[in-house]
């Protein structure tokens, strides 16, 4: 909303504060400043003049004139002029020598098309009047000449850009701005809409509302003999272009202006063109409507018509219709002012694609009063500007609606904010709003009839949940420009506004005692942070992929991970689906460290992925708001929503240990991405098992798979993947050599049962060693799984310390050694004790792998 400071001070006596004094207050108040813009300050030395005598120049490709100009000086001025819009005699405005108009740009005497030119006659573009202009600015010949103009004309202002949020829709014009300046300055206001039209007899024109849910009000004036050539004053077109629309004609232009000042939109019809009485329904189907904007609409049976008999004749509220508008012919006028359903128009702009500046304020909710206001306005600026005849009686069509009563109790405010008003602030802060207070009432809301003014939704069963208890009860009649004051808690917002928002106690509210994360988030934190120790960055990636991601993964089709949810409004068509993996991200990001120079890269990330079900629907249904789902209805949202399973993710390249001035560095493998598994498995308390296998993206012959044992069922669960990515991936994504990832649901890790502290054996441990010839092709992990069973409870722990491949082993063969630590909780145990149980372990790893001892 653009709101020039002179209009306001129309109907507010501000004090002698700048522009952006009133801008602070007004944001203090809960109106946000976008711009403040400064209007013909730099303009000066440009006075009004009369054409005394004009001599056409010929020889010229265009008309040229020479002028001799008075100005209030002892002499006339001498201008040269190409414009031919005025005649001798004509009062216009001049630009002296010395003069700066709108730009900077500056006037000089100068020699051209061989005279002199001593200054410049100024159409309303040079003044800054309007953006384009056909001649010369012609003003009323009463008008004193040597005059400044920028005081006579008033193009000297400042012009506040304000956002009105939704609920603030009486901010949509001049006089609530006005309301607002005035409470926050603590001066009078003097409402324009504050009038009283003269009681008439009889219809102006037949109207009925068929719907009374879409409307509540229609009034309809008419005029008559209206001067179609008649031109919009000087005074409305600036203030018009000032306020941020176009001029158009005098007709247009003033429902324009009231719609402005008061805020309530209007429309005027051609009565010429009317055909029958005016009925506003709902559309029916099959019915169309070209507007003003030349597109024919094919209307919902939902749209808000006003129609004749002809059939629809104009959009309600959002824009009239083709057949019926104000040409340049248009002697008799009928103007229309209603009281439509806020979210009716809301819907329909919405549907049609269609948002004018009447739409935005009905959506936003009007003032039910001022349609006759209004349109007795509109009809007095016709008859003095245009010359019409008000012709006698008015339309006024209504449902009745009984205005809304909120009972609250006078502390409620204070008890909101935190803060002690007294009973006199809250019943006087109330009263600058507009509301009316009286002692007393029951607790809740009352009335409200009529059509849904704003999109609020605060009666029936609401109305109770939102009522408060108390003493010292008072009952609230809000204005009627105050439709979005529905409920006790907006009345308390109102009071805490106006009394400041800055003097609200900052306060942090007391942790309840007991609370704390949970076990699944200090899971998180203990996983995260062990990564990170080990030489891992997090990174934070959009859960956003697309099919080409997909692809590069080398996913097959029917794999699970291929089976996505669908955005409706992706941010980008590229990436349209919800990811199923974290690894197009993590390599995506690691891509982009590696093309900005940092070649050695190990990052990880924990977040959610999206994994929709085989029989899910395509899409959620989608619910109708004015009751509680059913429980099938809140069902089928539950099937359509995938399972959200959290993940981590590591990947890693180039060098994982770096090398320098102590030596040669290590290259990142797959050895390390399954270490990075292991090592967040520990942080989260589990047993991971390890094994070979073959799963996208991973190389076939150096991928592991991971797995929990359940230990309610003792099934092996697979959990993730790890290893070195396939060459093919490493090449769709641009990847550097042997890039290696990790993969694995931590979801699917069970949480660990309360921390039990061990037992701390006193006694010695006994250490011994084995070194155990197996086929090169034997996991390691089933060898140490076979000595850890074959050991018995004596075992305290296993390390492989060396695997030797060679002649001694024989080829196919490879050797690996462990060191197995036995301590027992009793006693010190024995050589025999401890030999025994190495030979277990040795006997259970030469049945389960075919191990033999080395040596033997």
């Amino acid at each position: 909303m653009k709101v020039p400071l002179s209009w306001l001070r129309e109907y507010v006596d501000l004090p002698a504060v700048t522009a952006h004094e009133v801008a602070d207050k007004l944001t203090a108040a809960g109106l946000k400043l976008e711009s403040i813009t400064a209007y013909g300050h730099e303009i000066k030395n440009v006075v009004v003049g009369r054409v005394l005598a004009i001599e056409e120049l010929a020889g010229f490709k265009k008309p040229i004139r020479h002028c001799r100009v008075e100005v209030g000086e002892a002499a006339p001025r001498e201008i040269v002029c190409g414009a031919v819009n005025f005649v001798e005699g004509d009062v216009v405005p001049v630009a002296l020598p010395g003069a700066v108009l709108p730009g900077g740009f500056e006037i000089a005497s100068r020699k051209t098309y061989g005279r002199l030119s001593d200054g410049m006659i100024c159409s309303e573009a040079e003044l800054g009047i309007a953006e384009s202009s056909p001649g010369i600015l012609l003003l009323p010949q009463d008008t004193p000449i040597g005059a400044d103009v920028v005081e006579l004309l008033g193009l000297r202002d400042d012009v506040l850009e304000l956002e009105i949020t939704p609920d603030r829709g009486y901010a949509l014009s001049i006089r609530g701005v006005a309301r607002e300046a005035a409470t926050a300055f603590g001066v009078p206001f003097r409402d324009p809409g504050a009038v009283e039209p003269p009681a008439v007899a009889g219809e102006s024109w037949p109207a009925s509302i068929a719907d009374p849910t879409a409307c509540d009000r229609f009034v309809l004036r008419s005029v008559s003999g209206f001067d179609p050539a008649a031109e919009s004053p000087l005074w409305m077109r600036l203030r018009l272009v000032r306020a941020g629309m176009r001029p158009v004609s005098l007709a247009v232009d003033v429902t324009n202006y009231i719609m402005l000042e008061l805020g309530q939109p209007l429309h005027a019809f051609d009565r010429s063109r009317l055909s029958g009485g005016i009925v506003v329904r709902r559309a029916r189907a099959g019915e169309t409507l070209e507007t003003l904007d030349h597109v024919v609409r094919k209307l919902h049976e939902d749209d808000i018509l006003i129609t004749d008999d002809s059939g629809p004749i104009s959009m309600a509220g959002t824009m009239g219709g083709l057949h019926t508008e104000i040409s340049a012919a248009s002697s008799d006028i009928v103007i229309e002012a209603a009281h439509f359903s806020a979210t009716g128009i809301a819907r329909e702009s919405r549907r049609h694609n269609l948002v004018s500046e009447a739409s935005k304020r009905f959506e936003r909710g009007v003032d039910r009063e001022l349609p006759l206001i209004a349109s007795w306005r509109a009809v007095q600026l016709l008859v003095e500007l245009g010359g019409a005849t008000a012709e006698p009686g008015v339309t006024h069509a209504q449902v009745e609606a009984a205005p809304i009563t909120i009972t609250i109790p006078a502390g409620h405010p204070g008890r909101v904010a935190g803060l002690p008003y007294t009973r006199e602030t809250v019943v006087r802060r109330l009263e600058q709003v507009g509301c009316t207070v009286a002692d007393g009432g029951v607790a809740g809301v009352r009335g409200g009839q009529g059509v849904a003014a704003t999109g609020v939704v605060s009666s029936g069963d609401l109305a109770d949940k939102l009522a408060v208890q108390g003493d010292d009860l008072i009952t609230v009649t809000p204005p009627s420009w105050r439709p979005d004051l529905t409920d006790p808690n907006d009345l308390a917002e109102e009071v805490i506004r106006l009394e400041g928002y800055e003097h609200l106690p900052s306060v942090l509210p007391a942790a309840p005692a007991g609370a704390g994360l949970t076990e699944g988030q200090r899971r998180r934190r203990r996983v995260g942070r062990a990564l990170a120790a080990a030489g891992y960055v997090e990174v934070l990636s959009y859960p956003f992929i697309g099919e080409r991601d997909l692809d590069g993964l080398q996913l097959p089709e029917g794999d699970a991970r291929r089976r996505v949810s669908r955005l409706v409004n992706p941010l980008s068509e590229d990436e349209p689906f919800m990811r199923t993996t974290l690894l197009p991200g993590l390599l995506k990001t690691l891509v982009r460290n590696v093309g900005r120079g940092s070649g050695d890269v190990a990052l990880f990330e924990i977040g959610l992925v999206y994994r929709p079900d085989a029989d899910a629907p395509a899409a959620a249904p989608v619910l109708a708001v004015d009751r509680r789902p059913t429980p099938e209805e809140l069902a089928e949202i539950e099937k359509a929503l995938p399972r959200q399973p959290q993940r981590v993710a590591v990947v890693l390249a180039g060098e994982f240990e770096r090398s320098g001035w102590w030596g040669a560095g290590r290259q990142a493998s797959w050895a390390d991405a399954v270490e990075a598994a292991r090592t967040l498995a520990r942080a989260a308390g589990v047993e991971l098992g390890v094994n070979a296998d073959q799963h996208e993206p991973w190389h076939p012959g150096r991928c592991a798979v991971l797995t929990v044992t359940d230990a309610a069922t003792g099934e092996t669960v697979t959990v993730g993947h790890a290893g070195e990515l396939h060459p093919r991936v490493i090449e769709a994504y641009g990847l550097p050599p042997r890039t290696a990832a990790m993969e694995l649901e931590l979801s699917a890790l069970a949480l660990p049962d309360p921390v039990q502290t061990p037992t701390v054996s006193a006694y010695p441990v006994a250490t011994q060693d084995v070194a155990l010839t197996v086929p090169a092709n034997t996991p390691v992990a089933e060898v140490e799984a076979a000595l850890r069973a074959g050991a018995g409870d004596l075992l305290e722990g296993i390390r492989l310390f060396d695997v030797y491949t060679g002649e001694q082993v024989g080829e196919g063969n490879k050797s690996l050694a462990y060191s197995l630590r036995f301590r027992a909780p009793d006693r010190t145990l024995t050589a025999e004790e401890t030999t025994a149980a190495r030979d277990a372990a040795v006997a259970l790893a030469a049945e389960r792998t075919g191990a033999q001892l080395r040596g033997a």
